[in-house]
């Protein structure tokens, strides 16, 4: 389609048979768009990881919760994770049954550890304390045990999970404590687990880390406790960078590397269970974008900017990360003007930290333009919030036809004071 910016939609067939301007039309403004296509293709690339029996994709849901994309994610074969009572409950709506939810879990309550149980899926905890907790509300229990491998790696310091410095895991020098625990309340300890952090473009932190937890399994292995799942965590990066050109991971060569040393060590050791990797945002990131509609451009002294609806309650990644999503520009009949021009996007929260995209060289935006940030699949909507009481936009689905449907509805007004209690 002809735009001001749209190569890289363009060139993926990203919208089918559809108009971003339209869907907009349709659907209203901002609006969350994802491509059933694109979807599917991203969990092949992680199922094709490795032939293994045991090798399972675990999908991290908290990137992404809507039903309509859980399916299509389990229809590709791949297992879920939950963290919370709600995501168990989603889960469970787009049709998981227990035995495809690990419940990997973070400082909860003896209710939320015992509701995961009683639905019947392994619980994975990541303290001493919570082992304790487990114990005491589901002694005999299954449980898994999340160790800190040391190793982190990730875009920000807020998503560098692994190391010193983190909330997560057990440091693997308490292995003597957690076996005490499990023994004290008869636990059945059934699966280990790890995860060093989210988006990282290199391999070689995760395979290093890999080889810490196999080292941790096959000494439990042999101390004979029951592992059945090893769970090495997810983390892999893609190209948020579209129009500089960005590489994408070698997953050829990881999975080279991943099957390699997973079948060599299930060899050595005996080893039948599952192996697991968790990824969320390489599953559902670049399936989706958001769109917005520019309602107002100004320049204050030398700076322009492009003042657009999709805040930071639609996406927040920009103002909690300062993370970076590229930009797509469509106007009717629209072709950039010249030469490209230094612009700031920002959003209609009263916030100064309502920035979408800070001085990026594009064609010029004009009031009236449609805006895409690519690349909004993942910890997009499931992160909007209703801040400035403003209302949570509505989500679509590019089907493998081309065509688009209704996933989520937007919000009204009436939701928003559904839950008050008014004298």
């Amino acid at each position: 389609m002809a735009n001001v910016r749209s190569t890289y939609t363009d060139s993926v067939n990203f919208y089918g048979q559809e108009d971003p301007r339209e869907l907009v039309s349709r659907f209203g403004s901002p609006l969350y768009v994802y491509n059933e296509n694109m979807l599917r293709e991203r969990c092949r690339d992680l199922t094709g990881l490795s032939s293994l029996p045991g090798f399972r994709v675990n999908y991290s849901a908290k990137a992404n919760t809507n039903p309509a994309l859980l399916r299509i994610i389990r229809s590709e074969g791949c297992v879920v994770d939950a963290m919370s009572p709600g995501e168990l409950h989603i889960n469970a709506l787009a049709g998981f049954t227990p035995d495809e939810i690990t419940y990997v879990c973070n400082n909860v309550s003896a209710e939320e550890l015992k509701n995961a149980a009683d639905h019947g899926c392994v619980v994975s905890v990541d303290s001493l304390a919570q082992l304790e907790l487990f114990g005491e509300v589901c002694p005999g229990g299954r449980v898994m045990v999340r160790f800190n491998p040391g190793i982190g790696a990730g875009h920000s310091d807020k998503v560098v999970t692994g190391g010193k410095k983190t909330k997560f895991g057990v440091d693997p020098d308490m292995l003597p404590q957690v076996r005490d625990i499990v023994a004290r309340h008869q636990l059945r300890l059934v699966g280990v687990n790890q995860h060093i952090g989210s988006l990282f473009m290199e391999a070689d932190p995760y395979l290093d880390a890999m080889n810490i937890l196999l080292a941790m399994a096959e000494r439990l292995l042999k101390l004979g406790y029951p592992v059945e799942i090893i769970d090495f965590g997810g983390g892999f990066g893609m190209p948020y960078h579209k129009y500089e050109g960005q590489s994408r991971m070698d997953m050829k060569a990881l999975s080279q590397a991943i099957h390699g040393r997973l079948a060599e060590w299930a060899t050595a050791t005996g080893y039948q269970g599952r192996f697991f990797i968790e990824p969320g945002r390489y599953v559902v990131a670049e399936c989706g974008v958001v769109l917005g509609t520019v309602h107002a451009t100004k320049n204050n002294g030398p700076h322009l900017f492009a003042g657009t609806d999709i805040g930071f309650t639609v996406l927040a990644r920009p103002m909690l990360y300062d993370a970076f999503h590229d930009v797509e520009i469509y106007r009717e009949k629209g072709e950039p003007d010249g030469e490209n021009v230094e612009q700031t996007i920002v959003g209609n929260i009263c916030e100064s930290g309502d920035i979408l995209a800070k001085d990026r060289q594009l064609p010029l935006i004009k009031q009236g333009d449609v805006i895409a940030m690519l690349d909004a699949g993942a910890y997009g909507w499931v992160m909007a919030s209703t801040y400035n009481q403003r209302l949570r936009p509505a989500e679509v689905l590019i089907g493998a036809d081309g065509k688009a449907r209704l996933i989520r509805r937007r919000e009204t007004l009436d939701d928003l004071t559904s839950l008050l209690v008014l004298d």
